[in-house]
């Protein structure tokens, strides 16, 4: 019999994430603005749910270091009734604190945050704007950011970390003396998102350096002791690929679960899985443990492939604190698969005549947003992120010359990257106006511009009383409810804006637009640099030149790509041509300077996760840690030398301010890091290049590819969006 709960109705409808908490032993939904925060005592569930290219969810149990065995089971209880209500498809995560899996650090890319207490400290959801919050959180990580709320007192601190200060309705960053510009950096955009998200943006945020503490930062903490030296990150996990691996087949054919080798060291070969069976992956040595659920595997063990998991864990006294993926065939990840040497993908033959499928995916339907419906629900809104259904009342302003200036509503859902904006939503709740104020911050506007947005938005809210909800945006992280607002059509983001010399960027004779859906759905529509190094595989691109229009659909792009790119040619005017990758005519390389190597790797095609890693001897030891998500340039740190691992080949990027020791210490790693790649991967090429002379094949991997980011330093990028007090 399947077990339903009321909160399973909305699971997996929308793209993105739904967290509930276990509350009393049952799930309480968490708000979105609240995402990323976490009670140290409390259990938590996490389903993410991914519609590109094809609908995939993932599971998640999180427990806290100092949650219940009570919480821990029911959140066990409730993960494996949420995988049986969605059909058995979604992957299964058992994640800890301090030690969750990449996947899970990649929901928050901003990072998250561990707060004392739990469910019993009688913490409120709807609570987003408490001014008499007291708390100092202790940010580690360059790559994987955590904050841990500690005790509020000067030994707390100490000269190699950063520190966030939150006194409710004044935030302060603490930069201890020895941490770098690329942990500052991470650790300014936790401290805006908890200003933006939990305090809605009505707080106030500075940067303040060790020994210029202000006045309001010893009142609280009481006379400034000394602060302690920097120290090593504790129990640093390393994040290298282990050889040592072990395969087991797990049965209750004999009427109880029992084990069986199947291989005892990887590599394996994929014809060792039968789908009439489940299996672990003994990978203990890293703290992974996987499990196989076969397609045609008996009910039962099916069912108890989670507790088989932990059971195993158990058993061979590994760690509390490792992993566990329960997976289901047709859905595995990249981190399983490598320890198979003949891994093959859905529709990818592997005998004459045999293919391997996905299978069936838990049926979900797609239900359109009921205004009405929502209105009656919290839970279901907050679960949504959408108050509403984006039918209101829309107004947008582009801020130009330090005062806004309305856009004509024929162009909204157009923006310049170059450019601030306010965008002020009206809806009507239960007979009253409410009323949403977002702040949009292009990825190339001015300081004068982000500082500008930030007065004109505090004065329109004063003009309405100080009632509407403000919500800060930059460029590519917009939420679900702000892309509805443009009816179904993409956000189309031209290069240039108006604070240039001259006024108005003039648009160029020869435009390219960079057309993507994200794994939430949202799609938008870049203008990047028109050349032939612009185009990817896995995308569409519609180009404009004086005399004619191309939509260009590469192998990889998806249907919703090209319905959004139609919206790009009604804008550009004109019937583009349909070009598909590999047939286009002479004009079109000609408009774009000529024919030249783009990202064309069948990896991405087989949408094969590729993999990036930052070798860093910061704390010490020359160490490697994975970059958690979906990755972007900004992820390259200019103070580390980079590892791309896009599964046929392997790039070393040395960042222009890495040491000598990570610049020498790296191509060995690199070496060992197909060395010991439990799939058995000899022989690739490695290719080393330097910040600012990367090669095509580097950049294609990107999205959004800037050649000129490297002109700025990427703390002076973020520091307009802080007000800082040296």
């Amino acid at each position: 019999i399947m077990v339903t709960h009321k909160e399973f109705e909305t699971a997996g409808k929308v793209p993105g994430l739904q967290v509930w908490r276990i509350e009393n032993l049952d799930l309480k939904p968490i708000p979105k603005n609240l995402h990323g925060s976490f009670f140290t005592g409390d259990a938590y569930i996490l389903l993410y749910t991914s519609n590109a290219p094809v609908p995939s969810y993932n599971i998640h149990m999180w427990l806290g270091d100092e949650c219940s065995l009570d919480e821990g089971g029911a959140a066990a209880i409730f993960s494996t009734q949420l995988d049986d209500f969605m059909g058995g498809k979604p992957v299964q995560y058992r994640e800890t604190q301090k030690f969750e899996s990449t996947t899970f650090l990649g929901y928050f890319k901003k990072g998250i945050t561990y707060k004392r207490g739990g469910v019993s400290s009688g913490f409120q959801h709807v609570v987003i704007n408490d001014i008499n919050e007291k708390r100092l959180l202790h940010v580690k990580g360059r790559r994987a950011i955590r904050a841990t709320e500690v005790e509020m007192i000067w030994s707390s601190f100490n000269q190699g970390d950063c520190f966030i200060i939150d006194l409710g309705k004044d935030i302060y960053q603490w930069c201890g003396s020895e941490c770098n510009r690329f942990e500052r950096l991470k650790a300014s955009q936790l401290a805006i998102s908890i200003r933006d998200n939990e305090r809605n943006g009505r707080a106030k945020l500075q940067m303040v350096e060790e020994g210029c503490e202000p006045d309001a930062v010893l009142e609280v903490l009481g006379p400034k002791t000394k602060i302690a030296p920097a120290t090593p990150d504790d129990e640093k996990v390393e994040t290298l690929n282990k050889k040592k691996g072990a395969l087991y087949m797990i049965s209750d054919a004999s009427g109880s679960m029992r084990e069986e080798v199947v291989a005892q060291t990887s590599p394996f070969k994929q014809a060792m899985l039968s789908h009439e069976e489940c299996y672990i992956l003994d990978n203990g040595m890293d703290r992974n443990i996987f499990v196989w659920k076969g397609s045609k595997a008996n009910t039962a063990e099916r069912k108890a492939a989670l507790a088989a998991g932990q059971k195993f864990i158990k058993d061979r006294g590994y760690s509390d604190k490792t992993q566990i993926q329960v997976i289901p065939a047709g859905a595995e990840t990249t981190l399983f698969k490598q320890f198979f040497s003949d891994w093959r993908d859905k529709n990818e033959t592997t005998g004459p005549t045999k293919a391997y499928t996905m299978g069936r995916i838990a049926k979900v339907d797609q239900v359109p947003f009921d205004a009405s419906t929502l209105h009656q629900s919290s839970t279901m809104a907050a679960q949504h992120s959408m108050v509403d259904d984006g039918s209101g009342k829309v107004q947008i302003w582009r801020v130009e010359g330090g005062a806004k200036v309305p856009v004509d509503p024929s162009n909204y859902g157009h923006f310049f990257g170059g450019d601030c904006y306010l965008i002020l939503y009206t809806y009507n709740l239960g007979g009253r106006d409410m009323h949403i104020i977002y702040t949009w911050w292009g990825q190339k506007c001015t300081q004068d511009e982000l500082a500008a947005s930030a007065f004109l938005t505090v004065k329109l809210d004063d003009s309405m009383g100080g009632s509407p909800v403000q919500v800060r945006v930059t460029q590519g992280q917009e939420p679900p409810h702000l892309m509805s607002l443009f009816k179904g059509k993409p956000m189309i983001i031209h290069s240039g804006g108006t604070s240039r010399k001259g006024g108005q960027t003039q648009a160029s004779s020869t435009r390219l637009f960079h057309i993507r859906t994200s794994s939430s759905g949202n799609t938008r529509a870049v203008e990047v640099l028109a050349t032939a190094a612009s185009l990817n595989t896995n995308d569409v691109f519609v180009l404009k030149t004086t005399s004619a229009l191309f939509m260009w659909r590469g192998t990889g792009a998806t249907d919703e790509e090209m319905k959004a790119a139609k919206h790009v040619e009604m804008f550009l005017g004109g019937n583009a041509t349909p070009v598909a990758e590999g047939k286009e005519p002479a004009d079109f390389w000609s408009a774009l300077g000529g024919k030249a190597e783009y990202q064309t790797s069948k990896t991405l095609q087989s949408c094969i996760k590729t993999r990036l890693f930052g070798c860093s001897n910061k704390t010490g030891n020359l160490s490697v840690e994975e970059v958690p998500g979906d990755f972007t340039q900004s992820d390259l740190a200019t103070d580390d030398v980079m590892l791309l691992d896009s599964g046929d080949q392997l790039f070393l990027w040395i960042g222009n301010d890495a040491n000598e020791e990570e610049r020498n210490g790296t191509p060995k790693l690199a070496k060992e890091y197909i060395e010991t790649d439990p799939s058995g991967r000899r022989g690739i090429p490695i290719t080393t290049i330097k910040q600012g002379a990367e090669p095509l094949t580097f950049i294609g991997w990107f999205q959004g590819w800037d050649p000129k980011m490297w002109d700025t330093d990427p703390l002076e990028r973020i520091r307009p969006k802080v007000a800082i007090k040296e």
